[in-house]
């Protein structure tokens, strides 16, 4: 199990337990499941207004699986990837902190999802 706490300045921190390794528990989908209120609109990785920052709390610096291409079209279109991002990511020498949280699944860690 992997403790992910949602922070945000408008609401109180909360941090719930999420199934890890089950390859659908993505972050949007574990914060409808807990009445959190991230933005979002399309849920499919297009329009980006799930954008939420996420950094890992244990400092193991994997948080989550690697971006979707969808990802990464989005996140460099809102300003939050350069090209110098995008190639680091490629050798997979840094994780974003920057996700969609529709598109982000949640792996065995805790994590920290400031949205």
């Amino acid at each position: 199990m992997a403790l992910v706490t949602f922070s945000s300045p408008d609401y109180k921190d909360k941090t719930v337990y999420a199934v890890a390794g089950s390859h659908t528990e993505t972050i949007l989908k574990i914060a409808k499941e807990n009445k959190i209120p991230v933005k979002h609109d399309c849920q499919d990785g297009e329009c980006g207004s799930c954008v939420v920052r996420v950094t890992s709390v244990d400092d193991k610096q994997r948080m989550g699986y690697h971006l979707t291409d969808k990802e990464i079209s989005v996140l460099r279109q809102l300003g939050k990837l350069t090209q110098e991002d995008i190639d680091r990511l490629a050798l997979d020498d840094m994780p974003s902190e920057w996700r969609l949280a529709c598109q982000m699944i949640v792996r065995d860690e805790d994590i920290l999802v400031e949205y």
